[in-house]
């Protein structure tokens, strides 16, 4: 349920906390995890109230209202991957950039350009209005990579849908040649009309809608809504803390070089130096030094790119799906006034005349139009409420995300602590005594709980 998504959520926060290096931590990030943790505690307070005083939907088990696949079908359909083309094509100034998009499912790789890419989302819009179709990237980002990887997820999420992975606007997309891609997508749309005008279910799921549909829509969107402004905030401190990982990985690398550089022949040390006898022992731990720092630094890039991969790149994934509903749910409200705004047109642009030439056809035809509206309406909040389903079920995977963040933190802190108490232990710099009570104090001490 939502209650025991949101506390379970709240949970891996304060895990979270207690394994990350808080002292690197600024002042508003702590606040910040801090207040999401106490927002899904609150929440799913909230939601347990609410869930006992809102009469529960009497819908049958298995019912086309709740026909949700699981997370792990959802998650095991067909997975695409989104290359670069290394060469712009084109000529001078009117190069434009091209992708690789390759499917398990289809096999065959194919090239699409942008702007196929822009033409498969409008005729997505136009044809299933009352989905969640993800958003697509702006044209204009300075990052191509940046693109490709919003493209990427724009791709997941529209062959991880459940309606509109089987579309044959989707099949065509993956699947045409580059030369007559537009032209193809334009031509499936043109010979089936929008979701409505195909489903079976359309003019039936009357019988399947609760009485409280409206309050329930409304409680969902300021719920998804919420949740979409919190991981925002989550997501953007991941990439921060991920960024400065990469950045440590760099610091680290530079710090080795110039241990390495101070035990080298080009720091030109005087002849006394060189004859002294601690001179040698010197220069080897300088150049251990460095080669640790050199392993530290790699280890950096691993855990920068697997944060980057495993947790921001997901948690994005989860945001453009959250983005989508919120487009969704604003189309449905200004659709549904919309369509009243152009019956009360129709029906006051007819002429007096007309009324009076043929009054039962053209009663017939306002009649036909406000049912129709009508029905519309329905199918409208009936994929709505399908589209909210298919939201939670996706809730439980960024408990999963978030636990991979703080395992890949804590085997951060462990790789780093085992590499520096190795090195303390095999370097000459200490003697016994003193690493003795270096292993004592790490015992002792909270902050070395991890090593």
């Amino acid at each position: 349920t939502p209650t025991a998504q949101c506390l379970s959520l709240c949970s891996v926060l304060l895990q979270m906390l207690l394994c990350m290096d808080i002292l690197q931590m600024s002042k508003c990030e702590l606040k910040l995890y801090l207040n999401c943790a106490f927002y899904f505690h609150q929440r799913s307070s909230y939601l347990s109230i609410r869930w006992l005083a809102t009469p529960k939907m009497h819908v049958a088990r298995g019912g086309p209202l709740v026909d949700t696949p699981n997370l792990a079908d959802l998650l095991q359909r067909d997975g695409v991957k989104l290359e670069v083309v290394p060469e712009k094509k084109g000529i001078l100034f009117l190069k434009h950039v091209e992708y690789k998009l390759f499917s398990k499912h289809y096999k065959l790789p194919v090239i699409r350009r942008y702007s196929d890419f822009s033409v498969l989302h409008t005729l997505l819009l136009q044809k299933f209005i009352y989905r969640m179709v993800p958003p697509l990237p702006s044209k204009h980002r300075d990052c191509v990579e940046g693109r490709c990887r919003a493209l990427q997820r724009f791709m997941t999420l529209v062959i991880r849908h459940p309606i509109l992975s089987v579309d044959e606007l989707v099949k065509v997309f993956m699947t045409a040649s580059s030369v007559d891609v537009q032209v193809k997508l334009r031509e499936v749309f043109k010979r089936a009309g929008d979701e409505y005008m195909t489903c079976p279910l359309a003019t039936h799921v009357k019988g399947y809608i609760p009485d409280d549909i409206q309050s329930q829509a409304e409680a969902s969107r300021e719920f998804i809504c919420n949740m979409h402004s919190s991981f925002q905030k989550l997501r953007d401190v991941t990439e921060r803390m991920s960024q400065r990982t990469r950045e440590n990985s760099a610091d680290l690398l530079m710090f080795g070089k110039d241990l390495r550089a101070l035990g080298s022949d080009a720091s030109q040390p005087p002849q006394v130096a060189i004859l002294h006898p601690s001179w040698k022992e010197h220069r080897q731990s300088l150049h251990g030094l460095s080669e640790e720092f050199r392993v530290l630094a790699d280890k950096a890039v691993i855990q920068g790119a697997r944060e980057e991969e495993d947790v921001v790149e997901k948690l994005s994934i989860f945001l453009d799906l959250l983005q989508s509903y919120k487009d969704l749910c604003d189309r449905h409200k200004n659709g549904i006034f919309l369509e009243h705004q152009r019956s009360l047109q129709r029906r006051r642009a007819e002429p007096l005349t007309d009324l009076l030439e043929n009054p039962e056809s053209r009663l017939r035809q306002q009649e036909n139009a406000i049912v129709t509206m009508e029905l519309r309406s329905y199918f409208s909040l009936f994929c709505l409420h399908q589209e909210t389903q298919l939201i939670l079920t996706y809730l439980p995977l960024t408990t999963n995300i978030l636990a991979a963040f703080i395992q890949s933190q804590i085997q951060g802190h462990q790789e780093v602590g085992n590499q520096c108490i190795g090195q303390m232990i095999s370097s000459a710099w200490f003697p016994p005594d003193t690493m003795l009570s270096c292993r004592d104090s790490c015992d002792l001490s909270p902050s070395c709980a991890f090593y």
